[in-house]
């Protein structure tokens, strides 16, 4: 019956796979689809306009340049954006991004079928509220409901995505057994951006970049929890938590994890951001920092909120905030927030 079962797994594989190939990812169905999906907020984007005028030409000369393998990626546009630290951002052009955007749709269920549940960043249905209601609960776990003393290693990688080496991607996609054409155009897509030097990086204006990361530290996900056997541990992007009550375990674990990275996947842990402390003393993950029974908001990003309320009492940004604080425990910088749009009504 065993045997039976793990056929039958394959063969769902098998089929899902070749439902997800490359004839499927550049077909002009494929593509319409995905530039509708596209355009959904960029109507009013100058180069968004310029290509819709020959829309139908566009989509049907790309698709010809994906059939007869004569697709070249164009260059990047960069520029920076403080979220809330700099960032250096680069931006494809429309045809590109609608490319980006076919194999996306195509691959993206394909492979989020293979990763753990605990990995939340760039994944439908979960989430930074998700993982951080996660790592609640698991604190709840850990601490045998807070009747032992919990500690959490948070480390963050450094320079995450202008880290990412292309060969070892490249290795680890073809263990899902990717068609061959499918493989060069990802190659297409990966080898048109380099960071610190050739054969490294990722650029973060890329919808794709959010899954071949994510298929990247899928690899380390899958080492921690099926190799090592860690219970509590939640992962987003490159931020990443692991809880026990046993302080010696965590450290004995961080020895192993900084090896991993660093052997495996040529990553390393930011030496400023990693530490074990107690679960009471507070834990700044995606934010906030957080306790057994609450979280706070940290300290840097409420600064960061109130000088963006000083420039931009927009109704939508004040919203935005509002919501925000409703997934901790702030109601008195909530109450702050409505005193200082109630004070700039009475001024008008």
């Amino acid at each position: 019956m065993d045997k039976d079962f793990w056929c039958l797994i394959l063969k769902c594989n098998f089929i899902l796979l070749m439902n997800h190939n490359y004839k499927y990812i550049i077909s002009l169905e494929n593509l319409h689809l995905a530039w509708r999906e596209f355009i959904c907020d960029k109507k009013n984007k100058q180069d968004v306009g310029n290509f819709l005028i020959f829309l139908s030409k566009n989509i049907y000369d790309l698709y010809l340049d994906l059939k007869n393998k004569t697709y070249k990626h164009g260059n990047y546009e960069q520029f920076s954006i403080n979220d809330p630290k700099p960032r250096i951002i680069h931006k494809a052009k429309v045809r590109d991004r609608l490319l980006h955007r076919a194999i996306y749709r195509i691959l993206y269920s394909y492979f989020d079928t293979r990763f753990i549940g605990d990995s939340y960043s760039c994944r439908n249905m979960k989430g930074t509220h998700r993982a951080m209601n996660r790592l609640r609960h698991f604190g709840w776990k850990a601490s045998f409901n807070h009747s032992r003393t919990l500690w959490a290693l948070k480390c963050d990688i450094r320079k995450f995505f202008a880290s990412i080496d292309h060969q070892i991607l490249y290795t680890v996609i073809k263990r899902h057994n990717i068609d061959t054409d499918t493989l060069w155009l990802i190659e297409k897509v990966v080898e048109s951006f380099n960071s610190t030097q050739k054969g490294k990086g990722l650029p973060l204006g890329n919808l794709t970049s959010q899954l071949l990361v994510n298929i990247y530290l899928n690899e380390f996900d899958q080492y921690l929890k099926h190799i090592l056997k860690v219970k509590y541990y939640v992962r987003y992007a490159d931020d990443f938590v692991i809880l026990s009550d046993k302080k010696k375990y965590l450290e004995s674990l961080l020895i192993l994890v900084d090896n991993f990275l660093q052997i495996k996947l040529k990553l390393n842990l930011h030496p400023d951001k990693v530490y074990i402390k107690t679960f009471a003393s507070g834990v700044d993950f995606l934010g906030w920092v957080h306790f057994i029974n609450h979280r706070v908001l940290r300290t840097a990003t409420k600064r960061r909120m109130f000088r963006n309320l000083a420039v931009n009492m927009k109704k939508e940004v004040v919203n935005s905030y509002l919501g925000l604080l409703k997934h901790g425990n702030a109601k008195q910088l909530q109450k702050k927030i409505k005193i200082i749009v109630l004070n700039q009504k009475t001024i008008k």
